[in-house]
């Protein structure tokens, strides 16, 4: 198979790092690793803003990204993969931007706490803290709070399915 040139530089940067699969280090170091790990810049959006937003056990970090123009835009409540391990809002940064560029759309990125450090429900508890925020703070952040989503990738799809749930059953 042919890969993209583009793929394969980003193979030869990674394997020039020497770093072990996650899998075979320790979740901290598994995350140090992952900041260096090379990233490809996201779009440039109309605005970005680092904030924290109440959660069920203290702050919960999040980053906003909102496009460019006069919205108001639908929101979506974003959460990174990682196995729950890893993951935070700088590895999100390139899809979050991403997303909010080619769907037009106010991004709340979402910092939950990882494992094993936080047990279940812990994350999910963070995302959906999240996204209630996102629903009840939708004008402060030029969001219509009639188009909300949630999303995530690997992990974070699995937190996305699960707040879902919990929305329409009133969990918490």
């Amino acid at each position: 198979m042919r890969l993209d040139p583009q793929i394969i530089t980003v193979m030869e940067a990674v394997a020039a790092l020497g770093l072990p699969p996650n899998n075979e280090v320790s979740p901290e170091q598994a995350r140090i690793n992952g900041k260096l790990r090379p990233r490809a810049p996201g779009p440039e959006v109309g605005k970005v803003e680092d904030c924290t937003i109440p959660g069920p056990d203290g702050e919960v970090p999040v980053r906003i990204y909102t496009p460019a123009g006069s919205g108001p835009f639908p929101g979506l409540a974003w959460f990174h993969g990682g196995g729950w391990v890893v993951g935070d809002l700088d590895t999100a940064d390139g899809s979050s931007r991403h997303l909010c560029v080619g769907a037009n759309c106010v991004v709340v990125s979402v910092d939950y706490r990882l494992a094993p450090e936080t047990k279940f429900p812990g994350p999910a508890e963070d995302c959906y803290a999240a996204t209630q925020w996102l629903a009840n703070n939708a004008a402060s952040i030029n969001v219509d709070p009639t188009r909300i989503a949630t999303g995530g990738d690997s992990a974070g799809g699995n937190l996305s399915a699960a707040v879902s749930l919990m929305s329409r059953d009133g969990v918490c």
